[in-house]
């Protein structure tokens, strides 16, 4: 019988005007975009500790610290193949991902197979096994007054044998 294991991802970051907006790999036009120590793309982040927590791996703080001056700035999806290949050298395989972004705007749907497609090639998996969806938070909280954007993931992965 495989082994299997799921692990859950949340993420979350303050939206400022003026910069980037990254998400699930892709930029986005949007007038603001989020604010952090990376390219600060919540989507990657929350899949990235879903992947970690599956293999009991810690989290994405712990490999890629924000104190690290060599992270600054870093693209989302490096960290994201990091992730990739810390889990094929612990003997895992992914199954399959799970992804909510919650966010009022912009819209995410027509966005969705470009952010499966991105992170597919990263990680060398099928884009029929990366499911995103987005929510609105009905304009309550800080994500309904557009001040920060949170993602949801969980992930299966299967150990190698």
């Amino acid at each position: 019988m495989a082994k299997i294991r799921i692990g859950f991802g949340f993420d979350v970051h303050r939206l400022e005007p003026g910069r980037a907006f990254w998400l699930g790999g892709i930029q986005l036009e949007h007038h603001q975009g989020s604010l952090g120590h990376s390219d600060a793309d919540v989507l990657i982040h929350a899949i990235c500790d879903a992947l970690l927590g599956a293999a009991n791996l810690r989290d994405i703080g712990f490999h890629f610290p924000n104190t690290d001056e060599a992270y600054k700035g870093i693209d989302s999806k490096v960290l994201l193949k990091k992730v990739g290949e810390l889990l094929s050298n612990a003997g895992y395989s992914i199954g399959n991902i799970d992804a909510t972004l919650c966010l009022e705007q912009p819209k995410i749907n027509p966005h969705i197979p470009a952010m499966q497609s991105v992170m597919s090639a990263v990680l060398g998996i099928p884009a029929d096994d990366i499911s995103i969806k987005a929510t609105t938070n009905e304009g309550l909280g800080y994500v309904g007054s557009e001040q920060g954007v949170n993602a949801y993931a969980v992930a299966l992965i299967e150990k190698n044998t």
